[in-house]
């Protein structure tokens, strides 16, 4: 259940991170009181982002960071004083082994979950900061294709707050070819009231970043996986021309 790093050593300029890279949910916690069905939902994991993270690591030469464990464990992109860091329900569903939870098991998750993931991207950060490497921040997550009877058309998205330097740089590459629907702050924008990992790694060090959806039906499965990662990786790489 601990992070995984990935190339801690790489060249790129890029550092990659995905909060919501797996369901697994640690034994003792029983699954939650869920069945494997739900786990397996959008509910509790971003289907497809982590295989997305690893192409992405793999195709730039950038060290990675993907989080060990669900996010209806805890949800590392949360603000620790937040009413869904420990969600008690999720899209319609309740979450039996999170509901009544005491202060002391709070404090657990956090310490045992919430903390190393975040620890991890730090240590990667502050190693490139010793070396004098520049780090360009990059949250990677999924959407689903549909949010109750909404749907969204958009394959990809990138979410920004102020600094859109590199948001317009990688928007305009991405249609350029005409052949895909792009998102701009939708479905999300990045909030730093509500997000925290851009905001707390990147943000407070003035970091360039760039937030980044794809929808999940794209990347199933891993040829797509792969697909997204050479097109999204050819849209960062006119970033490094800046």
């Amino acid at each position: 259940m601990e992070p995984r790093i990935l190339r801690a050593d790489g060249k790129s300029r890029f550092l990659l991170f995905c909060d919501h890279a797996s369901n697994a949910v640690p034994e003792e916690l029983r699954n939650l009181g869920l069945p494997e069905s739900e786990l397996a939902r959008h509910i509790a994991w971003d289907i497809g982002a982590a295989g997305v993270t690893e192409e992405l690591s793999d195709i730039l030469d950038a060290p990675a960071v993907l989080s060990g464990v669900s996010r209806l464990v805890i949800d590392c992109n949360r603000q620790l004083h937040a009413s869904d860091l420990i969600p008690e329900t999720s899209d319609g569903t309740v979450i039996p082994g999170n509901l009544h939870l005491n202060e002391a098991a709070k404090a657990a998750r956090i310490r045992l979950w919430f903390h190393p993931y975040h620890d991890a991207v730090e240590s990667v950060l502050l190693q490139r900061e010793a070396k004098g490497a520049e780090s360009t921040v990059v949250s990677i997550h999924s959407m689903t294709p549909m949010l109750g009877k909404e749907s969204r058309p958009w394959q990809i998205a990138l979410s920004s707050y102020l600094d859109r330097s590199l948001t317009e740089i990688v928007l305009a590459a991405l249609r350029q070819s005409g052949d895909v629907v792009v998102g701009d702050n939708q479905p999300y924008d990045l909030d730093p009231k509500v997000d925290y990992s851009t905001p707390y790694h990147a943000l407070r060090r003035g970091l360039p970043h760039i937030q980044v959806e794809f929808r999940q039906d794209e990347i199933a499965d891993a040829a797509n996986q792969r697909s997204w990662a050479v097109r999204f990786a050819r849209a960062l790489r006119q970033v490094e021309r800046t």
